[in-house]
């Protein structure tokens, strides 16, 4: 008997396609993972190229250049009395003093004809500030560390001319030169000199806008939204409501500086260039953003916390302020906190209502003129002045580092209230 061969059993034409349909899918995944990786390495990229680029040009502006002046203030010109100068009428004393006059003579002194070209414009600032301290200085001869000139200041920093390369050479052969970290640019507001500029004005007409704009903004956007959720009827005049709201925060930030502007200025007079203009301005620019965020998180809140404080005997406001609200908050602060951040960086609305004046001494109050941030960069920006490119980079640093801090506020404030269901 000849035995039988075995064949294979036909493969049914389901089973392959079946296998091909899983095949393509499992390809599928892999591209889209492969293609959410490359997403992340290039935002990863471009992130490292500003950061790169940012710190590379602005790292420069938190160092200066001095140089040393020596002054013989006891056989100088100045006729200025120790004395008056520890009274209250030190300032007006030495504002009528060629104290210009004196620290250019002196650098001629010291360092030959053009002498006076090695200073910034603004030297004679420090050698005020010097007699200030101590007026003791008049009676005899001392040097003054000032800050030098852009192009010194430039070629200390190897990025300037030869020629002005070989002068910084010379002065630090002679121990008349140094360069160390920059405290006046964060103490200080804005000049012409660009060695001479700071962030404190800005800095200060920012945290001033931005405490109007919370103070405002907050409590009427959470209230907005508690009232929406929890109190209005749902009608025709509440979803026209809910559209206009939606549509106010996708509206350009300008048309918002043209109604501050028109409202603001013109109809009710409030000082032109002031934080509280610009804190009203962003105030209503950045509402919906917070009525939105603070809805959705109202909405979150399951709602058997409703139900359970019914439950006990809680009235409606109280089941509102005793336990959605509170549930509610983490996500309502990082909401506004986002709006916040948002509203730091605007530059339009702020320069429709004049917030881009020439601000040289930092605001005293809310109503005083005051620049921010953003405008301060965007005015140095515009500056043909080499000097101000490396202090236009410091400033957007400045800016970054405040973003960054709101930021981490906010993570934290999410962390520490979150409740999880």
């Amino acid at each position: 008997m000849m035995g039988s061969r075995l064949t294979p059993a036909p493969t049914d034409w389901r089973d392959t396609a079946h296998q091909r349909r899983m095949a393509k899918r499992y390809a599928a995944e892999r591209r889209f993972r492969w293609l959410g990786l490359g997403a992340v390495l290039l935002s990863a990229g471009f992130l490292v190229v500003l950061l790169v680029s940012m710190l590379s040009a602005g790292l420069g502006g938190f160092v200066q250049t001095q140089i040393a002046l020596p002054i013989d203030f006891a056989h100088s010109r100045l006729s200025l009395d120790p004395a008056t100068l520890r009274g209250p009428g030190a300032d007006l004393a030495l504002a009528a003093a060629d104290l210009g006059g004196a620290t250019d003579a002196a650098a001629i002194a010291a360092y030959g004809p053009g002498g006076d070209s090695l200073l910034s414009d603004g030297a004679w600032t420090r050698v005020r500030d010097q007699l200030k301290a101590d007026p003791s200085l008049l009676r005899r001869r001392a040097t003054v560390w000032v800050p030098a000139a852009d192009r010194i200041d430039i070629a200390a920093k190897r990025e300037g001319a030869p020629a002005d390369e070989a002068i910084v050479a010379k002065l630090k052969a002679a121990h008349t030169l140094t360069t160390s970290f920059n405290a006046f640019f964060l103490r200080s507001s804005d000049a012409t000199d660009p060695t001479m500029v700071g962030i404190w004005g800005a800095l200060k007409g920012s945290l001033l806008t931005m405490a109007v704009t919370l103070l405002i903004a907050f409590p009427v956007g959470v209230l907005s939204a508690l009232y929406l959720e929890e109190y209005a009827p749902h009608n025709r005049w509440t979803d026209l409501i809910e559209v206009s709201i939606n549509n106010l925060a996708a509206v350009p930030s300008i048309i918002f500086g043209l109604l501050g502007l028109a409202v603001f200025l013109n109809t009710f007079h409030l000082p032109r260039s002031a934080a509280i203009v610009g804190g009203l301005t962003l105030a209503l620019m950045t509402m919906p953003v917070i009525v939105i965020a603070a809805r959705n998180a109202i909405k979150a809140v399951p709602p058997s916390i409703r139900d359970a404080a019914f439950g006990v005997g809680a009235s409606p406001v109280q089941v509102v302020f005793h336990h959605v609200l509170p549930l509610a908050m983490p996500g309502i602060l990082t909401g506004t906190i986002i709006g916040m951040a948002r509203a730091l960086g605007e530059t339009a609305p702020l320069l429709m209502i004049g917030m881009r004046a020439f601000i040289t001494a930092p605001p005293g109050g809310l109503r005083d003129p005051a620049t921010v941030l953003p405008v301060q960069i965007f005015l140095w920006s515009d500056q043909v002045n080499r000097g101000f490119v490396e202090k236009t980079s410091a400033a957007i640093l400045v800016l970054l580092i405040f973003l960054l801090a709101m930021n981490g506020v906010a993570i934290y404030l999410r962390n520490r209230f979150e409740t999880r269901w």
